[in-house]
């Protein structure tokens, strides 16, 4: 007869599975232990970057680059337009003030000054005989008025003579009262001559001061056709050199048309462009270096222009000691500007962590070297080459700065060599 046979708990299969999930189990426990909850990533130091923190002189600037330019360049247009008859010189060429440059013809405005020039003479001519005319008047008036005064005093003569004798019954009273009207006409004719005379002097007053404006005017406007001719050729304005010459025997130029332009070479200036993020921190005064041939030159902004062309906007520097003696017209500048003072501050280097962190973190070396763990810090103002640290970090500290990209939410960093 069968027997039943009693099935036991603690057989081989079942003692192993137990050790295995005990083992793991304590594997977990033991990992967990020894991260003291902070995930971790081992990382070969060959392929990161270890920056110290140290305390040392800070200037906060920025790379821009600049072109040189003259120190002032003069445009020069078409005062007048004209057909492009006589080229004196060629672009390039090194000008002294009042060399003529070109010369313009204009048919409509030589025909205009011929004709100002002509109503110019007749004008004169209308003056001169004005003044003659004038002159006869106050001759015959002068005249007038002499025979008046000489009649005058005869009449009176006779007059004061026939009272007499009518007073003493020497003669009638008609021929008395005859000497008397005689008299009194010959005071009136006098007084009329004499108010004739100033009247007529007030005339020729006004009218040779209208004659003298008249004339006047017409000189003015022929001196200006005159000006306007001359316009017709083109001089430097001032010593410089003539560039971007734009014209060529035959062509027609309208009035205002750009011709060309004077570089004033008496100094250089460069004009820098700035990223608009600077725009407010940016002001006349502040300086900059730039290094040419080995030597390092120092620049200050002169000018700064507010208009912001696609994120940027320029300003003007020019050299506050030597200048090169080297630099040319159109050539590029790398130039260190300045937006602060030097000051000394505890500085990290720059490096790719700033990407992933923003400046608010960073992964700090343990006393040992061994390991990295994240820390708190306060970058503030920056250069090309270094960060200001304001908190989280002390000189001697060592910093990961290169790329945390590929770290994702690691908390510490185990360092392997």
């Amino acid at each position: 007869m069968d027997r039943v046979i009693e099935k036991k708990f603690w057989n081989k299969k079942r003692i192993w599975s137990i050790a295995g999930i005990a083992a793991l189990a304590l594997l977990i426990i033991f990992s967990i232990v020894m991260a003291g909850g902070k995930s971790k990533l081992n990382v070969d130091m060959e392929r990161i970057t270890v920056s110290e923190v140290k305390k040392a002189a800070f200037k906060e600037y920025i790379p821009v680059n600049g072109v040189v330019l003259p120190i002032s360049t003069i445009y020069l247009d078409a005062m007048e337009g004209g057909r492009v008859e006589e080229k004196f010189v060629e672009d390039g060429a090194m000008m002294k003030k009042g060399e003529p440059i070109l010369r313009l013809s204009n048919t409509d405005l030589e025909l205009n000054l011929i004709g100002q020039q002509s109503s110019v003479y007749t004008t004169l001519a209308q003056v001169q005989l004005a003044k003659a005319t004038a002159q006869q008047n106050t001759v015959n008036n002068l005249n007038q008025m002499t025979d008046a005064e000489s009649q005058l005093k005869e009449a009176e003569r006779l007059y004061k003579l026939n009272r007499y004798l009518y007073e003493n019954k020497a003669i009638g009273e008609q021929e008395f009262r005859k000497t008397e009207l005689d008299y009194n006409y010959r005071l009136k004719k006098r007084d009329l001559a004499e108010r004739i005379t100033k009247q007529d002097a007030e005339s020729n007053q006004l009218q040779t001061k209208q004659a003298s404006q008249s004339f006047n005017n017409s000189q003015k406007a022929l001196s200006l056709y005159s000006r306007k001719v001359g316009d017709l050729v083109l001089r430097a304005p001032v010593d410089g050199q003539l560039t971007s010459l734009d014209a060529e025997i035959g062509q027609s130029k309208n009035k205002g048309e750009r011709l060309g332009q004077i570089d004033v070479l008496s100094g250089y200036k460069v004009r820098v462009d700035i990223d608009e993020h600077y725009i407010s921190r940016v002001f006349n005064g502040l300086t900059g270096d730039v290094t040419i041939a080995g030597r390092n030159y120092e620049l200050r902004v002169k000018k700064v222009y507010t208009q912001v062309t696609s994120g940027r906007f320029q300003v003007d520097m020019e050299f506050t000691g030597a200048v090169p003696k080297d630099i040319r017209r159109g050539q590029t500048l790398s130039i260190s500007l300045a937006l602060s003072d030097e000051t000394t501050a505890i500085l990290l280097a720059k490096g790719g962590f700033y990407q992933q962190t923003g400046g608010n973190w960073v992964f700090k070396l343990s006393d040992d070297g061994k390991t990295a763990y994240k820390a708190e810090v306060q970058l503030g103002r920056q250069n090309p080459d270094y960060y200001e640290v304001l908190k989280g970090l002390k000189p001697g500290d060592k910093v990961v700065t290169s790329s945390y990209e590929n770290y994702g939410d690691m908390q510490e960093l185990v360092l392997k060599k």
